[in-house]
């Protein structure tokens, strides 16, 4: 945790140019930045008292007088606990494997993404981010870009997916709601990818990683002149996503006065660059995304209810995964090929005590969390398959004794909560009513066939008439 509220940072970076825009871009969220120019230096920088207070350490790839390897095992053994991020030339994920196992916490690749910097920064400092399993150690590791690719066959989540299938064909605004790793980056790309602006760019923005001063000037750009340190016309969001999908990630973080120029790009068309004597138009398709209940958030006077309402004409609602834990199977198996692609990684297993124990976590940190976690353990793992013993953190959190017996109780669960995805039981032991099951069964069907009913009717064996009259009795809508 950051000393006397003021987190300090340590860039080891010979190059002046880096060493001011890390400094900037680190500021802009309240990191102070000091500097080593080489490896020596900044060993030697451990022991200062500016070293002591350090909560991260930034090192350069091609850092003077060390190899980056041998310097993150002599940082990592003078300061176990202290994050060490790595920035790279390119983006290169064989170097990631080198240096985690070297001890490396997190890397970066040039040239720095302002998100993605105070992301990584942040997250060492996240209280959440217990013994480094939330850390965004898979970022570079492409997500899928369709819906078949999507992992998932619970109930909720496939009829979210149908509604977001749908709605991908059209204009309209997409809101994902959902907790944090719960994938909605993931189904964005989806309905971007989905939708007839496919060929078109689709430009991200965290709105909680830009400085609130900043925010206008980022989303809808500025002249040059507008305001002191506007040395250059900046081409904003929006306009540089004309024809596609601009996705708005953490929309909940976007200030008030930011708010209101929102709503008049969706409802005009148009965006005001600061400075600007005139408005710019632009077509832009927008998919926001949030981690809040927007609807507590308007009663709190944070989010304009004018605006929810127009980003809300088509809302989905993602599933934490503990509410869908009978997917962790497909999940492992999904993200351990796509791990394995990786340069510098094999393929790998996953024992029946693993699966076992990766089913009993809560998983605070989502699909995301699961992600990290199997990387970190792909990455460090000497035999063909995982085991309990690769992933120490789950283990520990779960705890010894509760573990242990835990591990030959699971697999007597798995075959009612994986597979076919549906419930069987209540809490309390008893089987559900039939009317629920089947309402579940119906649910699934229509997300796995992606809403088109004369399928469905046909893969349940039963006439499209029964299905509508099913649907009606058991208050579903057809959209599920």
């Amino acid at each position: 945790m950051a000393r006397d509220g003021v987190p300090m940072l340590m860039l080891i970076d010979d190059e002046p140019a880096q060493r001011r825009l890390v400094s900037a871009l680190a500021g802009r969220a309240g990191w102070r930045t000091i500097f080593a120019s080489d490896g020596e230096t900044a060993i030697a920088t451990l022991g200062t008292q500016d070293g002591m207070r350090l909560d991260a350490i930034l090192l350069d790839q091609w850092c003077p007088s060390y190899e980056p390897a041998e310097l993150i095992r002599e940082l990592r053994a003078r300061r176990p606990a202290l994050p060490i991020l790595v920035l790279t030339a390119h983006d290169n994920v064989a170097m990631a494997v080198e240096s985690m196992r070297a001890g490396a916490t997190d890397y970066l690749a040039k040239p720095i993404a302002p998100e993605r910097l105070l992301a990584a920064l942040n997250a060492t400092l996240s209280e959440d981010d217990i013994n480094g399993e939330l850390r965004p150690l898979t970022e570079k590791i492409t997500a899928p870009l369709s819906f078949e690719d999507v992992v998932g066959s619970a109930p909720r989540f496939r009829a979210a997916l149908a509604i977001a299938a749908k709605a991908a064909r059209a204009r309209v605004p997409v809101l994902i709601e959902g907790e944090s790793g719960v994938g909605k980056d993931v189904i964005a790309r989806a309905v971007h990818a989905a939708s007839p602006r496919h060929k078109q760019p689709m430009v991200t923005v965290n709105c909680g990683a830009i400085p609130a001063n900043l925010v206008e000037s980022e989303l809808f750009g500025h002249e040059r002149g507008a305001f002191t340190g506007a040395f250059e016309r900046h081409v904003g969001k929006f306009v540089a996503a004309d024809t596609g999908t601009i996705f708005l990630d953490e929309i909940s973080e976007m200030p008030f006065d930011a708010q209101v120029k929102l709503l008049r790009v969706l409802q005009d068309g148009e965006v005001q660059p600061i400075g600007a004597r005139r408005p710019v138009h632009v077509d832009v398709r927008i998919i926001a995304a949030t981690n809040r209940r927007l609807q507590e958030e308007i009663e709190a006077g944070r989010f304009r209810e004018d605006l929810y309402y127009r980003l809300n004409v088509v809302q989905l609602t993602i599933p934490p995964l503990r509410e869908r834990i009978g997917d962790v199977p497909a999940l492992c198996r999904h993200l351990l090929a796509r791990i394995a692609e990786q340069p510098g990684l094999r393929s790998l297993g996953l024992t029946d005590e693993a699966l076992a124990l990766l089913m009993q976590h809560e998983w605070p940190g989502n699909v995301r969390q699961l992600q990290n976690a199997l990387f970190r353990a792909a990455v460090l793992c000497e035999g063909d398959a995982l085991t309990p013993q690769d992933f120490p953190q789950i283990a520990a959190q779960l705890g010894a004794r509760d573990a242990a017996p835990s591990l030959h109780m699971a697999p007597a669960r798995q075959p009612h909560r994986e597979g076919a995805g549906i419930t069987l039981f209540e809490g309390d032991g008893h089987v559900r009513p039939l009317a629920e099951i089947e309402a579940d069964v119906i649910r699934l069907a229509i997300g796995h066939y992606r809403g088109r009913m004369t399928e469905v009717a046909r893969r349940l064996g039963i006439g499209r008439s029964t299905l509508y009259r099913k649907l009606a009795e058991l208050g579903i809508d057809s959209a599920a």
